[in-house]
Protein backbone atom coordinates (compact mmCIF):
# COMPACT_ATOMS: atom_id res chain seq x y z
CA UNK A 1 0.00 0.00 0.00
CA UNK A 2 1.57 3.37 -1.14
CA UNK A 3 1.23 6.36 1.22
CA UNK A 4 -0.74 9.16 0.84
CA UNK A 5 0.85 11.89 -1.04
CA UNK A 6 1.08 15.23 2.04
CA UNK A 7 -0.92 17.53 0.47
CA UNK A 8 0.76 20.90 0.63
CA UNK A 9 -0.97 23.49 3.43
CA UNK A 10 -1.38 27.07 3.34
CA UNK A 11 1.26 27.14 6.20
CA UNK A 12 4.14 25.26 3.87
CA UNK A 13 3.12 27.62 0.58
CA UNK A 14 3.50 30.73 2.88
CA UNK A 15 6.91 29.28 4.28
CA UNK A 16 8.23 28.95 1.09
CA UNK A 17 7.41 31.96 -0.98
CA UNK A 18 10.22 33.32 -0.76
CA UNK A 19 11.42 31.08 -4.02
CA UNK A 20 9.50 32.66 -6.76
CA UNK A 21 11.28 36.08 -5.97
CA UNK A 22 14.78 34.74 -5.44
CA UNK A 23 14.43 32.26 -8.52
CA UNK A 24 13.12 35.47 -10.86
CA UNK A 25 15.96 37.59 -9.22
CA UNK A 26 18.72 35.29 -10.33
CA UNK A 27 17.01 34.57 -13.85
CA UNK A 28 17.02 38.19 -14.31
CA UNK A 29 20.98 38.97 -12.92
CA UNK A 30 21.77 35.63 -15.21
CA UNK A 31 20.08 37.15 -18.33
CA UNK A 32 22.17 40.79 -17.73
CA UNK A 33 25.19 39.07 -17.39
CA UNK A 34 24.92 36.97 -20.74
CA UNK A 35 23.59 39.78 -21.98
CA UNK A 36 26.84 42.24 -21.02
CA UNK A 37 29.31 39.50 -21.69
CA UNK A 38 27.59 39.35 -25.61
CA UNK A 39 27.40 42.98 -26.08
CA UNK A 40 31.10 43.18 -24.65
CA UNK A 41 32.84 40.18 -26.00
CA UNK A 42 30.38 39.14 -28.85
CA UNK A 43 31.68 41.93 -31.57
CA UNK A 44 31.95 40.54 -35.04
CA UNK A 45 35.53 41.06 -36.79
CA UNK A 46 35.18 42.72 -40.02
CA UNK A 47 36.52 39.91 -43.29
CA UNK A 48 37.28 40.34 -46.40
CA UNK A 49 34.96 42.50 -48.74
CA UNK A 50 31.82 40.51 -49.99
CA UNK A 51 30.72 43.64 -51.95
CA UNK A 52 27.66 42.14 -54.58
CA UNK A 53 27.89 44.22 -57.68
CA UNK A 54 24.97 47.09 -58.30
CA UNK A 55 24.51 49.51 -60.90
CA UNK A 56 27.67 52.44 -60.88
CA UNK A 57 26.46 55.58 -59.29
CA UNK A 58 28.79 58.72 -59.43
CA UNK A 59 28.76 59.75 -55.33
CA UNK A 60 31.06 62.87 -55.96
CA UNK A 61 34.04 64.70 -57.32
CA UNK A 62 36.59 64.04 -55.31
CA UNK A 63 37.73 67.95 -55.40
CA UNK A 64 34.36 67.90 -52.59
CA UNK A 65 36.42 65.59 -50.37
CA UNK A 66 39.52 67.90 -50.39
CA UNK A 67 40.81 67.90 -46.85
CA UNK A 68 40.45 64.57 -44.28
CA UNK A 69 37.37 63.88 -42.60
CA UNK A 70 35.09 65.10 -45.54
CA UNK A 71 32.04 63.47 -45.60
CA UNK A 72 29.72 63.32 -48.35
CA UNK A 73 26.04 61.49 -47.44
CA UNK A 74 24.54 59.84 -50.81
CA UNK A 75 21.67 56.97 -51.24
CA UNK A 76 23.13 53.65 -53.22
CA UNK A 77 21.16 50.90 -53.86
CA UNK A 78 18.45 51.82 -51.71
CA UNK A 79 20.36 52.34 -48.88
CA UNK A 80 21.63 55.76 -46.79
CA UNK A 81 25.35 56.11 -46.73
CA UNK A 82 28.10 57.98 -46.29
CA UNK A 83 31.82 58.73 -47.89
CA UNK A 84 34.45 59.73 -45.95
CA UNK A 85 38.54 60.68 -46.54
CA UNK A 86 40.44 59.14 -44.36
CA UNK A 87 44.17 59.39 -43.23
CA UNK A 88 44.61 55.88 -44.15
CA UNK A 89 44.32 53.48 -46.35
CA UNK A 90 40.81 51.03 -44.82
CA UNK A 91 40.50 47.79 -46.06
CA UNK A 92 37.77 47.74 -48.79
CA UNK A 93 38.16 51.28 -49.50
CA UNK A 94 39.82 53.46 -51.97
CA UNK A 95 43.29 55.08 -52.54
CA UNK A 96 43.86 57.60 -55.53
CA UNK A 97 46.91 59.81 -55.67
CA UNK A 98 47.62 59.43 -52.02
CA UNK A 99 44.34 59.88 -50.82
CA UNK A 100 42.23 57.62 -49.01
CA UNK A 101 38.44 57.12 -49.61
CA UNK A 102 35.86 54.99 -47.43
CA UNK A 103 32.30 54.22 -47.94
CA UNK A 104 29.66 52.58 -45.08
CA UNK A 105 26.00 51.78 -44.94
CA UNK A 106 25.01 54.46 -42.52
CA UNK A 107 22.18 51.84 -41.34
CA UNK A 108 23.37 50.69 -37.85
CA UNK A 109 23.67 46.93 -37.36
CA UNK A 110 21.95 46.77 -33.90
CA UNK A 111 18.27 48.26 -34.92
CA UNK A 112 18.70 50.61 -38.18
CA UNK A 113 18.86 53.98 -37.05
CA UNK A 114 21.08 56.46 -38.91
CA UNK A 115 25.18 56.66 -37.84
CA UNK A 116 26.85 60.18 -38.32
CA UNK A 117 30.01 61.14 -38.02
CA UNK A 118 31.04 62.51 -34.31
CA UNK A 119 34.34 64.48 -34.69
CA UNK A 120 34.51 65.89 -31.33
CA UNK A 121 35.78 63.02 -29.00
CA UNK A 122 34.53 64.88 -25.90
CA UNK A 123 31.24 64.53 -27.18
CA UNK A 124 31.91 61.27 -28.21
CA UNK A 125 32.71 60.52 -24.51
CA UNK A 126 29.98 62.35 -22.81
CA UNK A 127 26.99 60.86 -25.09
CA UNK A 128 28.27 57.79 -26.01
CA UNK A 129 30.14 56.94 -23.16
CA UNK A 130 33.15 55.73 -25.40
CA UNK A 131 36.45 56.75 -25.18
CA UNK A 132 38.90 56.04 -27.81
CA UNK A 133 41.77 54.01 -27.09
CA UNK A 134 44.79 56.28 -27.78
CA UNK A 135 45.69 54.98 -30.76
CA UNK A 136 42.85 55.19 -31.98
CA UNK A 137 41.97 58.85 -31.29
CA UNK A 138 40.17 60.07 -34.69
CA UNK A 139 36.38 60.66 -35.38
CA UNK A 140 33.91 57.99 -35.31
CA UNK A 141 30.80 57.04 -36.53
CA UNK A 142 27.87 56.92 -33.96
CA UNK A 143 24.31 56.15 -33.46
CA UNK A 144 22.51 58.20 -31.23
CA UNK A 145 19.65 55.76 -30.85
CA UNK A 146 21.26 53.39 -28.53
CA UNK A 147 25.20 54.81 -28.97
CA UNK A 148 26.57 52.36 -30.97
CA UNK A 149 30.35 53.33 -32.03
CA UNK A 150 32.11 52.29 -35.18
CA UNK A 151 35.49 52.95 -35.88
CA UNK A 152 35.66 54.43 -39.91
CA UNK A 153 39.70 53.33 -40.12
CA UNK A 154 38.66 50.31 -38.62
CA UNK A 155 36.50 48.86 -41.67
CA UNK A 156 33.38 49.88 -40.04
CA UNK A 157 34.02 47.58 -36.94
CA UNK A 158 31.83 48.02 -34.16
CA UNK A 159 33.72 49.07 -31.25
CA UNK A 160 31.00 50.71 -28.41
CA UNK A 161 28.15 49.35 -28.13
CA UNK A 162 24.58 47.26 -28.37
CA UNK A 163 25.67 46.75 -32.23
CA UNK A 164 27.79 43.40 -32.99
CA UNK A 165 28.17 43.73 -36.45
CA UNK A 166 30.31 45.88 -38.65
CA UNK A 167 28.81 48.59 -40.82
CA UNK A 168 28.11 47.38 -44.83
CA UNK A 169 31.21 48.84 -46.65
CA UNK A 170 30.55 50.69 -50.12
CA UNK A 171 32.88 49.61 -53.08
CA UNK A 172 34.11 52.63 -54.33
CA UNK A 173 36.08 53.49 -57.83
CA UNK A 174 37.65 56.34 -59.34
CA UNK A 175 37.23 57.87 -62.67
CA UNK A 176 38.82 60.91 -63.64
CA UNK A 177 38.11 63.47 -60.68
CA UNK A 178 34.77 61.55 -59.62
CA UNK A 179 34.25 58.57 -56.90
CA UNK A 180 31.44 56.08 -58.10
CA UNK A 181 30.15 53.42 -55.75
CA UNK A 182 29.69 50.15 -57.38
CA UNK A 183 29.07 47.54 -55.07
CA UNK A 184 27.94 47.30 -51.65
CA UNK A 185 28.36 44.33 -48.88
CA UNK A 186 24.72 42.70 -47.64
CA UNK A 187 22.65 44.29 -44.97
CA UNK A 188 23.18 42.27 -42.04
CA UNK A 189 19.84 40.87 -39.98
CA UNK A 190 19.41 43.79 -37.49
CA UNK A 191 20.06 43.08 -33.86
CA UNK A 192 22.84 40.86 -34.05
Amino acid sequence: MRPSPRKLSRRDLLERWWVLPVAGTLGAFGFMGWYASRVTFGKERVGAPNFQPEEAQWVASRSALSEEWAEVGFTYAGRPCVLLRVPEPVPGGLSVDGAHYAAYSRVCTHLGCSVNLVRDLEILAFAYNYRPPQEDRHPQLGCPCHFSVFDPLGAGEAVFGKANGPLPRVRLEARGGDLYATGIEPAPELGG
